[in-house]
C-alpha cells in the first residue's frame, strides 16, 4: 500500500522532468538558431525586381555570411576574411542612403578598378564587361547629364570599395546613384535560393535549392 501511495507523485516527478527537458533542448535550440544566423547563415527574401531574372520578387534565399570575415555583434569588429568579394559576386550590404535597410546586388567592380558606362555598356579597366543574365531592357538611353543610369564617366573604385549593380539595369537603384560600398558595410554572398513563390498558391518549384551564380 505504501508503495502504491507513492506513485502520483513519482508521475509528477516525471512529468516534471520531460517538461523540463524540453525547455532547455527549446532554449539550447533557440541559443544555436541566434548563433547560426549572427555569424553563419542568414536568410532574405527578394522584395523587388532589381536582381531579374537571377533573383525574382518572392525568392528566399540564404547568405553566407563568414565567407568576407562577419561582423561580431554588438561589436564594431569582424572576424578574419576567408575571401574579399569579387567581380560577379552577389551580394548583401547595407544600404549606404538607409543603414536600416539591406540591399542585394552584384559586384561589378573593386577596389583599384576603373569603371565607365558608355550608353549602356559597362566598362571594367578599359574593357568591355559581359554580365551573363545582366539586362536592358529599355531601348532608350539616357544622357549621363541627366542621368547616370546608362552614362557614367570613367572613375576610380577606391581601396576598400566595391562598385555593385542590379542584373535588372534600367530598372535597379545602385552604384550608378549613389555611388561605391565600403567593404565594412558588406554582410555576405548569397549563395542558395531555398524557396521561391509568387504568392502562397504558385509556388515556384523549378527554383528550390537553385545555386546563385
Amino acid at each position: 500500500m505504501a508503495q502504491t501511495g507513492n506513485l502520483p507523485v513519482q508521475k509528477e516527478k516525471s512529468q516534471r522532468t520531460i517538461f523540463q527537458e524540453y525547455t532547455e533542448a527549446l532554449v539550447v535550440a533557440v541559443i544555436l538558431a541566434i548563433i547560426i544566423r549572427a555569424i553563419f547563415v542568414q536568410a532574405f527574401k527578394i522584395p523587388s525586381g532589381s536582381m531579374e531574372p537571377t533573383l525574382l520578387i518572392g525568392d528566399h534565399i540564404l547568405v553566407n555570411k563568414l565567407l568576407y570575415g562577419v561582423r561580431i555583434p554588438f561589436t564594431s569588429k569582424r572576424f578574419p576574411e576567408i575571401f574579399q568579394p569579387q567581380r560577379g559576386d552577389v551580394i548583401v550590404f547595407i544600404y549606404p542612403e538607409d543603414r536600416t535597410k539591406d540591399f542585394i546586388k552584384r559586384v561589378i567592380a573593386v577596389g583599384g578598378d576603373t569603371v565607365e558606362i558608355k550608353d549602356k555598356r559597362v566598362f571594367i579597366n578599359g574593357k568591355e564587361s559581359i554580365t551573363p543574365g545582366a539586362r536592358f531592357n529599355s531601348n532608350v538611353i539616357m544622357s549621363g547629364d541627366l542621368n547616370p543610369r546608362d552614362n557614367r564617366p570613367l572613375e576610380k573604385v577606391p581601396e576598400g570599395f566595391l562598385f555593385v549593380m542590379g542584373d535588372n539595369r534600367d530598372y535597379s537603384h545602385d552604384s550608378r546613384f549613389w555611388g561605391f560600398v565600403p567593404l565594412e558595410d558588406v554582410k555576405g554572398k548569397a549563395f542558395l535560393i531555398y524557396y521561391s513563390a509568387k504568392d502562397m498558391a504558385q509556388i515556384r518549384w523549378d527554383r528550390i535549392f537553385k545555386i546563385i551564380n
